[in-house]
């Protein structure tokens, strides 16, 4: 059976103001409820929220160092200096270094090499080998995206190999910043920038914001990459609030209308071509396709590979030649095969480990290590376990000899304090509330599973260990016309912040036969009705819950929470529910 699930229904908004915001915007109830949920109650406040606009973009300069940052790209113009665009090599990192690559292509500027570390000979971050790539190339100015901010002793020795270095990061800075020539980051203490969840791409994006404003290149002109940046932001799972909902918004929109070559070609080997692309076929078909560049590890006896996955996405992404994107295309979906088969093999290995130890069944927290397993998809696998077991998870491996691994926690729980927690048997670590990665010597493994574990037991709420799924609001099948619909879909983009809408709907049951689908026949496919609204009949599918499909057969009752989705099929759009969870009635 799956794990069972705590159902929390959403407190209403105050239901005078919900009235009266259903009257201006000439919108259903229940959907103008959700704006009040969301802290949006005023009609200004819908006006901004139905009707995203660039020019409340901020000012980039309001950011600290960005000046800087602008002169000395600026210097490194006009002196034809060699630049390096270096960035991480997850989505966030490659979309950065091609926006900002090709935009320092579109101004004219021709000595550029880019750089995306190798997962495994690199490590994370700015490396020692990409500061001696660099210093090779006779590279004198690099720019760091999506990393860097703890890069204290790397920027130093870039320094005297007479590199100089910008860092535009997001993440949380440690005590000393980098004595870089600028560092971009909202996160600084001392950066006042009004809005601090930006993706790393983000970051790039306002710097090249910055260097067209101070060279009256009009916004236009760099709107062309809003769809990289909407790549990175889906991706990224940053807030899709504030800057990030219009850039999003611009982004989708692009996307859907001129993407670049290079994204074209993923969408079209994704099946996207004709769809309306939405942040969730970004999450899930996109944006892993890129990802599973840099998560693969390089032929090393192929003198034609590309020097790391990431690399290859970068050519990818910048390449403006249909054919040769097209080429590209088919080698980064060929990665995305490999890594399905491995990441799906090892999950299975982990799963059989936790089960054939009952002492790990039983914690509050899950921390495994097998030297074997490869190190890009240990992240994935964490997410997996996630999915049976429902706790923090840290899943270990070995790489260039040390223990390397990707921590991912449950909602409520902050991970990166408990990774923190044991810092000083960590040589280095990083990320957020909800996801991090972590090296440490392999003497450190037993001491810091124990410590992890520790904290887990002591801080956490043992009620968060139970999967919650939060309900926006009750709805009859009925209430769900085509203009409620698409009401729905203005609500768009949706991600955290914004997260697309969960309804429940009460006493239901199968409509004609409910069928198995799926290669291993693991979803669930039904037409419900409820019996007070027996001709609402709705189109489901509940993903990974086959347990329920003898029961609906049976004709006996159910309660559902879903999503209200497009479903796209030969050519057919139609509403379907996107089933969450299922609770069995009597």
């Amino acid at each position: 059976m799956p794990i069972e699930k705590r159902w929390v229904v959403r407190d209403r908004g105050e239901a005078e103001v919900v009235e009266r915001l259903a009257a201006h915007l000439r919108m259903s109830p229940v959907l103008t409820n959700l704006l009040v949920q969301r802290g949006i109650d005023t009609v200004e406040k819908a006006n901004k929220f139905f009707n995203p606009q660039l020019s409340d973009l901020h000012d980039p300069f309001l950011m600290t160092d960005m000046a800087k940052a602008v002169e000395r790209i600026e210097r490194a113009v006009a002196n034809e200096e060699m630049i390096m665009v270096y960035g991480d090599y997850d989505v966030d990192g490659t979309t950065a270094v091609a926006l900002v690559y090709k935009f320092l292509r579109q101004i004219g500027h021709k000595n550029l090499v880019f750089y995306i570390p190798d997962r495994y000979n690199d490590g994370y971050g700015i490396s020692i080998k990409g500061i001696d790539f660099a210093a090779r190339k006779g590279v004198t100015l690099a720019i760091a995206l999506d990393c860097g901010i703890k890069a204290v002793e790397k920027v130093v020795y870039a320094r005297e190999k007479g590199v100089d270095f910008i860092i535009c990061d997001h993440h949380l800075p440690a005590e000393e910043i980098p004595s870089a020539v600028a560092v971009l980051d909202p996160k600084r203490n001392d950066c006042n920038y009004p809005f601090d969840e930006l993706s790393g791409c983000g970051v790039g994006f306002k710097l090249v914001q910055a260097y067209a404003q101070k060279h009256n290149i009009p916004f236009k002109d760099i709107e062309h990459l809003l769809d990289l940046l909407v790549v990175s932001i889906a991706s990224d799972i940053v807030p899709l609030t504030g800057e990030n909902r219009i850039l999003a918004y611009y982004g989708l929109e692009r996307l859907n209308r001129m993407p670049s070559s290079g994204l074209l070609s993923i969408i079209k080997i994704c099946g996207l071509e004709d769809h309306n692309i939405t942040i969730d076929d970004i999450v899930f078909k996109i944006g892993p396709r890129i990802n599973a560049a840099g998560r693969m590890r390089m032929d090393e006896n192929d003198e034609n590979a590309a020097p790391s996955g990431g690399f290859a996405a970068v050519e990818l992404l910048v390449e403006g030649n249909e054919k040769q994107a097209r080429e590209f295309c088919d080698v980064i979906d060929s990665y995305n095969q490999d890594r399905k088969n491995i990441d799906r093999s090892v999950t299975q290995e982990a799963h059989d480990y936790i089960e054939s130890h009952p002492e790990m069944k039983n914690r509050k927290s899950t921390v495994i290590y097998n030297p074997k397993w490869m190190k890009g998809i240990v992240g994935i696998v964490a997410s997996r376990l996630i999915e049976t077991y429902y706790r923090p998870t840290v899943v270990l491996t070995m790489s260039n000899g040390f223990v390397t691994g990707s921590a991912r926690s449950v909602q409520g729980f902050d991970l990166y304090q408990a990774v923190e927690s044991c810092s000083d048997l960590l040589e280095n670590f990083g990320g957020h509330m909800y996801a991090a990665g972590l090296t440490m010597k392999p003497e450190n493994v037993e001491a810091f599973t124990k410590r992890f574990n520790d904290y887990v037991d002591e801080h956490i709420d043992p009620q968060i260990l139970v999967p919650q799924v939060d309900i926006d609001s009750e709805l009859m099948f009925s209430d769900i016309t085509p203009a409620f619909h698409r009401q729905l879909n203005s609500f768009q983009p949706f991600g955290p912040g914004n997260t697309a809408p969960v309804f429940v709907s009460r006493a239901a049951n199968s409509y004609g036969d409910p069928k198995l689908v799926g290669a291993d026949l693991e979803h669930l496919r039904m037409d419900l009705m409820q019996q007070n609204s027996p001709h609402s009949v709705m189109q489901t599918i509940a993903f990974q819950q086959p347990t329920h499909y003898e029961w609906i057969r049976s004709g006996r009752q159910v309660d559902v929470c879903y999503q209200v989705v497009e479903n796209h099929y030969r050519g057919t759009v139609s509403t379907q529910l996107r089933i969450k969870d299922i609770k069995r009635t009597l």
